[in-house]
């Protein structure tokens, strides 16, 4: 290569669809293998609701689905995780550091995304032709996403802190970090929808009572399902050292007793160990009682919710498959 004269030839750098590639080999790994699509149920169900044309719909649905794998990527990092959806993490084929960049590279190609959609409503009010953007449409799109990123990574940021410093947060404080890192997400559909929509009804209420709902049930799974054994490993939550709901319970239920905690601090891989712990928290502080109680007590606002809203099948029936049962449960490690 000539260097002599370097200037004329600088320019903005080429980029190839074979980098490309490159670059996005493990967000392609993760997206390979996807999940129960519980956001993009979620979201043709609320579009009974609200109507959203239909390329403006699979604009947001790949916005969601693109931030939400992303977000696996980073979580699955910071938590050390061993497997995802039943297979080995991304991070432990491609490296962390490829892992991360390509993370944060999809959050920029997401929003790249974004700026696909198109708000007809406002840019006719404003004067311009329909179907094309207004002088703020984008910017207002812009402003909620990069708000509920915020929010986003707020609750991880708390949710960290937490488990590194061993630090037992309230239900209080647990309830508001969900709402950033669980309820992002989808509080970012909705709003999107929302913008694109005729109606003016305020669904965001629904969808943060959704959203702590589901973070709660995901965090009493994943100490009592088998399913959530296979996908993700015995008990993962513990060897994470994560305050999740039952714990959170569990410690702040009898303070004079350090086991949950020193169980944590351990970040322990012990299937004895951590099978201990779930006895201590099902009979000695009853944290799964109490955690099913709350999960069935939202299950019925979330109901009664959508009810007052007109009512809405679809979202119900995602409800209901997903609703932990009224019934007695079974003891899913007797026998272990």
């Amino acid at each position: 290569m000539d260097y002599s004269n370097l200037r004329t030839r600088l320019h903005t750098p080429g980029w190839t669809a074979a980098q490309e590639q490159t670059v996005l080999e493990p967000y392609t790994y993760i997206s390979a293998n996807p999940g129960k699509e519980i956001r993009t149920k979620l979201i043709d169900a609320f579009n009974l609701w609200l109507n959203v044309p239909h390329d403006d719909l699979e604009v947001i649905t790949k916005v969601v689905r693109m931030l939400h794998n992303a977000s696996l990527l980073m979580d699955d990092v910071e938590d050390n995780s061993e497997l995802r959806r039943g297979q080995p993490v991304a991070h432990a084929i491609y490296g962390v550091p490829q892992t991360i960049n390509t993370a944060n590279y999809v959050y920029f190609l997401a929003m790249q995304e974004l700026l696909a959609l198109r708000d007809g409503n406002e840019g006719i009010a404003q004067g311009n032709e329909p179907g094309r953007p207004g002088p703020h449409d984008h910017a207002n799109l812009c402003f909620t996403y990069l708000d509920e990123l915020l929010h986003l990574h707020r609750g991880q940021g708390m949710d960290l802190f937490w488990r590194d410093s061993l630090t037992c947060p309230t239900e209080e404080e647990y309830i508001d970090m969900v709402l950033g890192k669980a309820g992002g997400l989808l509080r970012l559909a909705v709003k999107l929808m929302m913008a694109k929509s005729a109606s003016n009804v305020d669904y965001v209420p629904l969808v943060n009572l959704i959203s702590v709902w589901f973070q709660i049930r995901d965090d009493y799974m994943n100490l009592q399902s088998t399913e959530y054994e296979a996908n993700k490993g015995f008990c993962e939550d513990l060897t994470e050292g994560k305050f999740s709901f039952p714990v959170v319970h569990g410690v702040r239920a009898d303070t004079s007793n350090r086991q949950i905690l020193n169980v944590l601090q351990k970040k322990t891989t012990s299937v004895s160990l951590k099978a201990n712990t779930v006895d201590y928290l099902r009979h000695h502080t009853r944290s799964f009682d109490y955690t099913r109680k709350i999960i069935i007590d939202l299950q019925h606002q979330i109901l009664a919710e959508i009810k007052d809203l007109g009512g809405n099948k679809p979202l119900e029936k995602v409800v209901a498959a997903l609703a932990v049962s009224e019934s007695e449960e079974e003891d899913p490690m007797q026998g272990r």
